[in-house]
């Protein structure tokens, strides 16, 4: 039997089946640091992602920003208290979030969304996120995809140097720019090399530095 409620019983099912997404109401929170840039992750536009308001994976249609997870449930989650270590400062889908009635959530979500430029404001580093989303966008990578079979070897050298750039980039800019390495992942989305799957490819990394390109089931190129 079950019975209806309409309050929480910090079960936690909320915490460790998914992370919350920032809104513009959550800037404060990571402003005023009680988030840090390296407690969240950005999911660049065009990227896969598993949709948990719409239950389907699809292309994100813009960019989100996400509070990391590890193992799935959510970095803030304390499993042994069962409950949210920022609680008081937790992201306003979390405080809207009820379980026995979406709708506060709903609306909550339906808001505008955060985005990277509402935390950085050295223009150097905004002009090197803007040329990296240009340079490794996901629709540039889907339109190669598409060409490795007519145009062959050429298209696949072309998603080598988009993994390359995307990989050398990272502690380019940690070096010169004294960012922690944990800080990446929210500045230039996940690893390309770590989210290229969805397009039937995976990449190893050989011990010489060279990316081997594959795909799921075959090799395709070394470069």
């Amino acid at each position: 039997m079950t019975t209806e409620r309409n309050s929480c019983i910090r079960c936690g099912e909320c915490c460790v089946q998914s992370t919350p997404s920032l809104q513009r109401e959550d800037i404060p929170l990571v402003l005023e640091g009680h988030i840090r840039k390296k407690d969240l992750f950005t999911v660049r536009r065009g990227e896969t992602l598993w949709d948990n308001v719409r239950e389907e994976v699809r292309p994100a249609p813009d960019e989100i920003i996400k509070v990391r997870d590890r193992d799935g449930r959510c970095i803030f989650y304390d499993d042994t208290q069962k409950a949210c270590r920022i609680y008081e400062h937790r992201p306003a889908q979390c405080a809207a979030l009820e379980c026995w009635d979406s709708s506060k959530f709903m609306a909550v979500y339906a808001g505008p969304k955060a985005s990277r430029e509402d935390f950085i404001q050295d223009r150097v580093l905004l002009g090197l996120i803007r040329e990296h989303d240009k340079r490794c966008a996901y629709e540039r990578l889907a339109s190669l995809v598409q060409e490795i079979k007519p145009r062959g070897e050429a298209a696949i050298e072309q998603i080598v140097e988009i993994l390359k750039f995307d990989y050398h980039l990272r502690p380019f800019v940690c070096e010169k720019m004294a960012i922690h390495p944990d800080e990446t992942d929210f500045l230039f989305g996940r690893s390309l090399i770590d989210t290229i799957s969805p397009f039937g490819l995976q990449v190893i990394r050989q011990p010489d530095g060279s990316f081997f390109l594959t795909t799921l089931e075959k090799s395709a190129s070394k470069g």
